[in-house]
């Protein structure tokens, strides 16, 4: 079994990487293969509504722009769950974040084979006051699901308490690995 970490973070040694990390360690204790991709070292456009309504072949379930998204997509497809993390700005997701993830729910809208029901988990770390965390894992949970997925868990965190999450989220890894199948 696969799980799949889509980070909107530019930092592999910071704080939500490190939330990441525990809940993916808890899928590998239980014998899971894990793979991350960090969306910000990976080409990523933003949608650029192509035509004159707003649309365009994302209503086919397709996009045309010629950059890393449909190979993270595919990544995903292939993976038997998927976790999206992000720091926490101004209340909400990582501009690279929303910027895959407004893609990804327009080829989703009637595109979601092999996505439709597939285990997610959402992960948001603030800084600072950390009080937008809630907010952040709002949106993530809004978007997942109507891209489809079945969200099985958001887990939002702050600095403040980041030590005690870090053990819930080991736990919740695990806890998953063994309902979802080892």
């Amino acid at each position: 079994m696969e799980i799949i970490a889509i980070l909107g973070s530019r930092n592999p040694e910071g704080r939500t990487a490190t939330a990441t990390n525990a809940l993916m360690k808890g899928f590998e204790d239980r014998g899971w293969e894990k793979k991350e991709v960090f969306l910000t070292h990976r080409q990523i456009e933003r949608c650029r509504q192509c035509d004159d309504d707003g649309w365009g072949e994302c209503r086919e379930g397709r996009c045309i722009i010629d950059d890393d998204f449909a190979s993270i997509v595919e990544e995903i497809r292939e993976s038997d769950a998927v976790v999206f993390a992000t720091p926490v700005y101004y209340s909400d997701l990582s501009e690279s974040m929303r910027a895959f993830l407004d893609r990804l729910r327009r080829i989703c809208r009637v595109n979601k084979d092999r996505v439709e029901g597939k285990p997610a988990f959402g992960i948001s770390v603030a800084g600072g006051g950390g009080g937008g965390a809630p907010a952040c894992s709002a949106s993530l949970v809004g978007v997942m699901r109507r891209c489809g997925f079945d969200v099985l868990d958001v887990i939002p965190a702050r600095r403040q308490n980041l030590d005690l999450k870090l053990e819930l989220l080991g736990a919740t890894g695990r806890w998953f690995a063994d309902s979802l199948g080892s």
